[in-house]
């Protein structure tokens, strides 16, 4: 049996973890271990947390990191076999313990892995496995849909990427890794990660005899975009391989120029402006980044685009997605990507 670490870190989540860590630490073995970062909380969450859980090694370094930043500190300090990261909202079922070192156990070579998350108390789904298309938009796979616990609970499955919500990773791989980004503070950090060791030569799943509720809300505020957009961005340039990049670029232009009017007309005009500027402004960087990536890559483009899909059927997207014009000439380009990837071309 493999030594757990938990990490959870927090952000003036003192309800939150009210809920999420007593079941919690009710679950943990005696050998595991809880790591929470609190992220310059003033709403007293560093109290609860020393009163809910008093095994719980908590790191306060006295400002907001971010989710990746924070987590990439508790992992520092981690002793375990098996690093997981887990929401301050996301409230354990019974039987996760177990059920989310499975894949550890049974040696299936899993580079990282999810449970299954949901939401309403269990009602509906959160996330089954996390969606990638090729211009590196992602989201939530099976959000919505009403939750089948006979069929959840059966075979597990390789997934797009690993949700950070509920994220297990062997300690080794993580190190090999390099973590998440740490710049990226908040969004999309799961999603470079899991590319990341695709990249590797990892596959990544989802356990879903582990389950977590989130008390999962979409709408962050206008401020998430940016983040969200600048991220999509890294993360394309730091993990699509050269092959990949060039055949897409005309479909990353053309998704620029239609999120422009998207953006205005919801009211984020000035965060997608502000994320090209922080993007520009972290362009030599991530340029450096990428090439130590892709000296490291084990796959061939065509085996790395395997993972990304040509559909927008997001929820989240609404209409856009459900044009159908735009979704035979999504299919029709992809379609000729993957034939040239293949070909090696």
């Amino acid at each position: 049996m493999a030594r757990l670490s938990v990490v959870v870190v927090t952000h003036n989540s003192r309800e939150a973890v009210g809920r999420s860590l007593p079941p919690l630490a009710g679950q943990l073995r005696d050998d595991d271990e809880l790591i929470v970062v609190d992220n310059a909380s003033w709403d007293g969450t560093p109290d609860a947390v020393r009163e809910l859980a008093p095994r719980a090694v908590l790191v306060e370094p006295g400002e907001n990191l971010g989710f990746a930043a924070g987590s990439n500190l508790a992992a520092e300090r981690a002793t375990g076999e098996l690093l997981l990261f887990l929401n301050p909202d996301a409230i354990v079922t019974p039987g996760f313990r177990d059920a989310i070192e499975r894949p550890l156990a049974e040696h299936r070579g899993w580079a990282a892995w999810m449970a299954l998350v949901t939401a309403q108390g269990g009602r509906v789904i959160n996330t089954e496995g996390g969606v990638v298309h090729f211009t590196g938009i992602a989201w939530a796979g099976g959000v919505g849909r009403e939750v089948d616990y006979a069929a959840e609970r059966g075979q597990a499955a390789e997934v797009g990427f690993a949700s950070g919500a509920c994220l297990a990773v062997p300690r080794a791989g993580w190190e090999s890794a390099g973590g998440f980004a740490g710049d990226f503070f908040l969004y999309h950090e799961d999603v470079e990660l899991s590319l990341r060791l695709r990249l590797a030569g990892g596959r990544i799943g989802i356990e879903r005899a582990a389950a977590v509720d989130h008390e999962y809300e979409f709408e962050k505020g206008p401020a998430k975009w940016r983040y969200v957009e600048r991220n999509r961005w890294a993360t394309i340039l730091r993990t699509y391989p050269p092959a990949l990049l060039a055949l897409v670029a005309l479909a990353l232009v053309a998704t620029e120029l239609a999120l422009v009017p998207i953006a205005v007309a919801g009211g984020w005009g000035g965060e997608k402006l502000r994320a090209w500027a922080e993007l520009a402004r972290r362009l030599p960087r991530l340029l450096r980044e990428r090439r130590a990536i892709q000296a490291r890559r084990a796959v061939t483009a065509g085996e790395f685009a395997a993972a990304l899909t040509a559909e927008l059927d997001s929820p989240y997207l609404g209409r856009v997605g459900r044009f159908a014009p735009l979704r035979w000439a999504l299919r029709a380009y992809w379609s000729v990507v993957r034939a040239v990837l293949r070909s090696g071309g």
